[in-house]
């Protein structure tokens, strides 16, 4: 099955080549129709394989020339252009470019001036101190290539959860639809909603095993088996490996719970059970307290619990933990305690804080955005393009007389809308934690999200500093993507997300999870950081067109791997609430 994702990736991989090539004005034009794919609501391959060609006249900057390029790829596998390219720039353009500052520019000139075709000759090209000898280049950018090369090849081995968790839904789909599963459900890092994903786990309850493998590896999705069996299986799906495994009914519960991990919530929850004389596997949750050697058999002792993944936390006394909470920080003893959080749930939203629309590098009309917005049931709606800064994408940011005739649009807009509309700005949080707006546009607003976007290379006690300073200004209503990262692109600022959430508390400014997938910043661990010290959150899509107001449900699950209930998410609060909290 080739997925939005894939053709978006080809379509990236023109723009990146093409740029290093020197070409102007094309790799935007290439990038804008890689975004509106990926965001497309429906599968782009399934409808043009069906000859559905109206699917493409319909995407925001895919003309007839790329139109061509996608209808290629989907029938040959291939684009010609895209091939003859990569024979041009033999370059691995995607992993080279990971390393932050080495843009396509950069890469395409390093292979004309050096041979840099790999991460490998990069790496020797640096330590052969060739890179500060090419013009336009030094020792400070040969040494942060060096810096940046681990991090570099440790990222891209992992789909972003918004890539992979639909596919793993059209899994789930697929395997509901089959006579001989019972119970199926995903496992796995994607399970606990992590932010990049490994495999694709799932787990199916059924008594005629075989007959479920067999079925699935026929999957009219699958483009390769990889291997099979009685009872596992493993197929690619596009760029995507599928793991199945098939437990009989009575065995699904401890299965789900074995499988879902985290391998730390799992030796811990393990090493309770023992001190309560019981053992817990794969298999289910066994009294073993009069066995001598209870580990000569899997499935030895008396079991009490295992068909519901719910009994085998409750056979040790504990509240089922949801498995986004599954990462040993403290989960087990609060469910002991009865101390649990409430989490947030999608439901819980009233609203969406941080958006852009045409004003800025959005794709829409501002009446647009606030229609879908409204199409979600929401109270309330922001609209915060970009202000002037360092870092701003495209140098497309709003200088302050443009703001404040986007406020009167925005005010003009909400006077009809059915929903309130919030006027906003996301302002640049420079270097030393400052933001440039003037009185008047800060008089005029009623949201202002700051963010970095540029300095990302600060060590972590200048950028705690940074964010601290800006969390304290008065201005500031929400802190947007703190680190700044991009997942399997730049690692962002690290930080004190203890000593930044106890400044955000004091200073009443919210830390948001801003939840675009290739994002998902704050991440888990950081929410939970900052919630402990009395901070309070904003689950924002940032989102630059309606279809990506879907982003939110991958903030959600990040918020909760932080364990935020909705008291801790300002944008679930009423509309007075959280007037009084932004004045």
């Amino acid at each position: 099955m080739t997925t939005n994702a894939e053709i978006a990736a080809r379509f990236e991989e023109f723009a990146d080549l093409l740029e290093a090539d020197d070409v102007e004005y094309k790799p935007r034009a290439y990038r804008r129709a890689a975004e509106n794919v990926r965001a497309h609501p429906s599968p782009i391959a399934d409808r043009v394989a069906a000859g559905d060609r109206e699917v493409l006249e319909n995407i925001d900057g895919v003309g007839d020339a790329i139109s061509a390029k996608i209808v290629e790829y989907v029938e040959t596998g291939g684009i010609e252009e895209l091939a003859e390219l990569r024979a041009e720039l033999p370059i691995d353009i995607a992993d080279i470019t990971r390393i932050e500052g080495v843009g396509p520019k950069t890469a395409g000139k390093l292979y004309r001036e050096l041979g840099v075709e790999t991460l490998d000759d990069l790496e020797d090209a640096a330590e052969a101190g060739e890179i500060q000898d090419v013009k336009g280049f030094g020792p400070k950018t040969e040494a942060n290539i060096l810096e940046n090369l681990e991090f570099a090849r440790t990222v891209g081995q992992r789909q972003l959860l918004g890539e992979a968790r639909p596919l793993a839904d059209d899994v789930l789909a697929y395997l509901e639809g089959l006579e001989a599963v019972e119970r199926c459900e995903v496992a796995g890092s994607i399970r606990r909603w992590r932010e990049t994903i490994g495999d694709v786990d799932v787990l199916a309850a059924t008594e005629d095993g075989e007959a479920v493998v067999e079925q699935f590896v026929s999957w009219e999705s699958v483009d390769d088996e990889i291997e099979s069996g009685p009872e596992k299986a493993s197929v690619r799906v596009g760029e995507s490996r599928v793991d199945l495994r098939v437990v009989v009914p009575a065995e699904f519960g401890s299965a789900l719970q074995y499988f879902t991990g985290s391998k730390d919530h799992n030796v811990a929850l393990r090493n309770y059970a023992i001190d309560r004389g019981m053992k817990l596997n794969e298999y289910g949750a066994f009294d073993v307290s009069g066995v001598e050697d209870h580990e000569a058999d899997q499935r030895i002792g008396d079991r009490i619990a295992g068909e519901t993944e719910a009994g085998m936390y409750e056979a040790l006394g504990l509240d089922w933990i949801p498995p986004e909470l599954r990462t040993d920080r403290g989960e087990i003893d609060a469910a002991a305690a009865g101390e649990l959080p409430t989490l947030l749930e999608r439901d819980d939203i009233r609203g969406d804080l941080h958006t852009h629309t045409e004003w800025s590098d959005g794709n829409t009309s501002i009446e647009a955005m606030v229609e879908a917005a409204a199409d979600r049931g929401y109270d309330y709606f922001g609209i915060a393009d970009h202000a002037e800064g360092p870092g701003v994408v495209g140098g497309m940011g709003l200088a302050d007389d443009e703001i404040l005739e986007q406020v009167a649009e925005i005010r003009a807009v909400g006077d009809d809308a059915d929903i309130e509309v919030l006027a906003g700005i996301e302002a640049n949080v420079d270097a030393a934690g400052e933001i440039d707006l003037s009185e008047d546009v800060i008089d005029a607003l009623d949201v202002i999200v700051a963010s970095t976007h540029s300095a990302l290379s600060q060590d972590a006690e200048t950028a705690t500093e940074r964010l601290v300073r800006a969390v304290e200004n008065p201005a500031i209503d929400v802190l947007g993507h703190p680190s700044g990262r991009l997942l399997n692109e730049r690692s962002g600022l690290e930080f004190d997300a203890t000593a930044l959430g106890a400044a955000a508390a004091d200073h009443d400014t919210a830390l948001e999870v801003n939840s675009n997938p290739r994002r998902l910043d704050l991440w888990g661990s950081a929410v939970q950081a900052a919630i402990d010290e009395g901070a309070v959150i904003a689950v924002n899509t940032d989102s630059h067109r309606p279809a990506t107001l879907e982003y939110m449900r991958w903030g959600v699950h990040t918020a909760r791997r932080g364990w935020a209930e909705p008291a801790d998410v300002i944008n679930t609060w009423g509309l007075a609430a959280l007037r009084e909290f932004l004045h």
